[in-house]
């Protein structure tokens, strides 16, 4: 079966249609509705909240593991967060890196921002950073035959080894 080249320069996650589908409809954030209610994080899949920022896994993922870092402050533009929230975010993309090591080995990692509906921002209200644990060879013969890609654990499986190797390991605070 020949693959077109539209199928090789293009990312295929099919199971992001339920969110491409939403766009139109006016939302609140979910980042900061995630903030405003603490009570219900593992329900929110929030793995570590700070005074400056939070780390919620992504629902619509790229790969396993895909987490969001996004300022505490409703903010869309990196030029209007503080030094301090930028220092705080970058830290917990260092303490990312290292649970996601620890709890799922990834061979490396994509770290990014999106800014405005254009670029992909899917909350182009409130930036937030991705980062997206990445194997050899995930862009496998699914992705390539099917057009299809495989999460292979549970967010809310995934969520509980985060915050078990979180604590066993002090992160995020390195």
């Amino acid at each position: 079966m020949e693959v077109s080249r539209l199928e090789r320069e293009n990312l295929w996650a099919p199971w992001r249609i339920n969110y491409v589908q939403g766009l139109d409809k006016k939302c609140d954030c979910f980042i900061c509705h995630d903030l405003e209610n603490p009570q219900d994080d593992g329900k929110n899949l929030v793995l570590w909240r700070t005074e400056k920022s939070i780390v919620i896994l992504n629902r619509f993922p790229y790969n396993n593991g895909h987490l969001l870092i996004a300022p505490a402050r409703h903010i869309g533009e990196l030029e209007k967060a503080g030094d301090d929230e930028l220092l705080d975010m970058f830290k917990l993309i260092r303490a990312s890196q290292k649970a996601l090591s620890l709890a799922i080995k990834p061979h490396g990692f994509n770290v990014g921002m999106n800014f405005g509906r254009c670029s992909g921002a899917g909350l182009p209200e409130h930036f937030h950073i991705h980062v997206v644990p990445r194997w050899d060879g995930d862009t496998n013969f699914m992705n390539v035959c099917s057009n299809t890609d495989i999460i292979s654990q549970s967010l809310i499986e995934l969520l509980e080894l985060l915050k078990q190797v979180s604590k066993e390991h002090n992160l995020p605070g390195l």
